[in-house]
């Protein structure tokens, strides 16, 4: 019996004899199975030729990605805080080094995701570290690997500790998440931070950030999707956005900079 983890999109599987004979996230409309077909690796296999990357994109923000790049290429973050370190989305590579590494900067408390892409393995990392696994229970049906750790949670939004909390946004997946810190940088000035995966995408020009229904396959999202996420970040301040790939940053304005592209891509679809 092995976990089974999916080459394109990284998710690993519940244990079976053979490989699952489909991967349903990719399958769906949001993702893609390879022109070249369904592959599978396992955790073994893929630490063989992978490691991991670990570089701060800010303090107490610590990123974590696999080299070279694999399944969809995001990365993680551990953010670190008093109250214990959560880690925002996953990674599929978990191997000793890594293992070491985290249990050197206060291991895992929780692990809270934005959507079903970035669920990889996930109950992996959550087995090794005794930590809970937060998703929002309108995903449940793209869960590939059951667990108890899960705690499936619902509403708008969910309180950790430290501040930190995670936000209901819809869009992309109807579980969609983002997390705010309010503790971001640090200092008296700050007004907080987002960490939102792809549910809002940092944009190659960094003043701007997007929102599809599928990236891969160019599917947009509606105007009523903009303005639900629209209205459940506003109760929020933040001043940067850390997004699902390295340096995929807002460091500067940012709640700003996703009014001006909500508008942007209304303009765009019509709808303004």
């Amino acid at each position: 019996m092995q976990n089974f983890i999916c080459v394109q999109c990284g998710t690993q599987f519940g244990a079976t004899v053979e490989t699952p004979p489909r991967c349903t996230i990719c399958e769906d409309q949001r993702q893609f199975v390879h022109c070249g077909g369904q592959q599978w690796t396992t955790l073994e296999r893929l630490a063989v030729n992978h490691q991991n990357r670990f570089e701060d994109e800010a303090p107490q923000l610590l990123g974590i990605g696999t080299e070279p790049e694999f399944a969809i290429g995001q990365r993680a973050l551990l953010l670190q805080s008093p109250g214990g370190n959560l880690l925002w989305d996953c990674i599929s590579l978990l191997d000793d080094k890594t293992i070491a590494d985290m249990k050197a900067r206060g291991g895992i408390r929780a692990i809270a995701i934005s959507h079903p892409h970035f669920y990889s393995s996930m109950v992996e990392w959550a087995d090794h570290f005794d930590a809970q696994i937060f998703l929002h229970a309108a995903d449940r049906q793209w869960v590939m690997r059951e667990s108890p750790r899960i705690q499936f949670w619902e509403g708008t939004t969910l309180s950790l500790w430290d501040g930190v909390t995670l936000i209901n946004c819809g869009g992309h997946f109807e579980g969609g998440t983002v997390l705010h810190w309010p503790a971001a940088s640090g200092g008296c000035r700050s007004k907080g931070a987002l960490l939102t995966g792809d549910i809002i995408t940092v944009a190659q020009d960094r003043r701007y950030v997007g929102f599809m229904r599928s990236y891969p396959n160019l599917i947009p999202l509606g105007a009523a999707a903009i303005h639900r996420i629209l209205e459940t970040i506003e109760p929020f301040s933040f001043d940067q956005i850390y997004g699902g790939w390295w340096k995929a940053n807002v460091l500067s304005d940012a709640k700003a900079a996703v009014a001006r592209s909500a508008g942007r891509y209304l303009r765009a679809i019509g709808q303004v």
